[in-house]
């Protein structure tokens, strides 16, 4: 289905001819200038634009967890010229929150672009040294174990503790390096985190990793098997960066636009460049992405209602 709407776009794009190569794209970031997000976005518009791609501009609209950006392309008109950068807040926001959205009717699903592996750690003094040590130690003493992350992560962090049947204690932070930092001041047990914020930390010797929650052990850490390999089955865990365009952007522009994007993500020059940050392509577009996204959706749903949940 993605090569036939690609192949349409193509030809769509050729029989409009200058007006097509003219034509601004604007990408709204919901997050403020410099973070990953923003890097990602701009290094990908950078390279449409060498290629001879329409202009892409980029608008940080930060604010509400991600919700200003996300209600902005909602909002947007659907005449292909606007796209937003989506990351996990876009479908956990509405089981704990109230944004004037919904991920699943009011967007076009275009792509997700890139990934990052997540891990869990806990200091290099720490007696744990499997990811069965520390669930072992969560299921003799119930409650003693902590386990640290910020908000995104209290999903997955409660879908292991169901999957394993044992009781960590969440303690929340409002970034990765508070956590960290109290890990390495024996303030916690362990820490739930986006792997390139704790790879200098594991590659000092500072903490250990003892599980990575993707579905493949990475190249980076090619010793510490993944969560699924130590017996907790399609436990899989990776932020993403997707785009989406406001609801009832025609096929062939939504299409046109996943064309643009994937192409400046699989040169050399930009694969290079997001490796250095431990991010990877990781393309699924079209009605698979939205398939992903409603799985997704329902899941973290469930895991909300049967958790108790709230918003921070």
């Amino acid at each position: 289905m993605r090569r036939i709407l690609l192949a349409l776009a193509l030809a769509c794009a050729a029989a409009s001819g200058a007006h097509a190569q003219a034509r601004t794209i604007k990408l709204v970031v919901p997050y403020p200038p410099g973070g990953t997000a923003d890097i990602v976005a701009r290094l990908l518009g950078d390279q449409i634009g060498r290629s001879g791609g329409p202009s892409v501009v980029i608008e940080n609209r930060p604010g509400a967890n991600t919700i200003v950006g996300a209600e902005a392309v909602a909002r947007a008109a659907p005449d292909g010229n606007t796209v937003g950068m989506i990351s996990p807040e876009f479908i956990v926001n509405p089981h704990l929150r109230k944004p004037n959205y919904d991920p699943v009717t009011s967007f076009e699903p275009v792509c997700r672009l890139v990934s990052s592996p997540t891990v869990i750690i806990v200091n290099a003094a720490s007696p744990h040294r499997t990811l069965k040590d520390l669930i072992d130690a969560a299921r003799a003493k119930p409650g003693d174990v902590t386990m640290a992350s910020t908000g995104i992560f209290q999903i997955p962090i409660e879908q292991l503790k169901r999957a394993a049947n044992v009781n960590f204690t969440y303690v929340p932070f409002q970034g990765n390096a508070p956590a960290s930092n109290a890990l390495l001041g024996d303030h916690v047990t362990s820490v739930f985190s986006v792997y390139p914020t704790v790879a200098e930390l594991i590659k000092s010797g500072k903490v250990r990793a003892l599980g990575i929650a993707s579905r493949k052990r990475i190249d980076a850490l090619p010793d510490v098997p993944t969560i699924i390999e130590s017996g907790y089955a399609d436990y899989e865990v990776e932020v993403w960066l997707g785009l989406v365009a406001p609801a009832k952007t025609d096929l062939l522009a939504v299409a046109h636009i996943a064309d643009l994007f994937t192409n400046a993500l699989l040169s050399g020059d930009v694969k290079a460049k997001l490796a250095g940050q431990d991010s990877y392509p990781s393309i699924v577009c079209g009605p698979e992405f939205a398939a992903a996204l409603k799985k997704q959706y329902d899941d973290v749903g469930r895991t909300v209602r049967e958790s108790n949940i709230k918003a921070d």
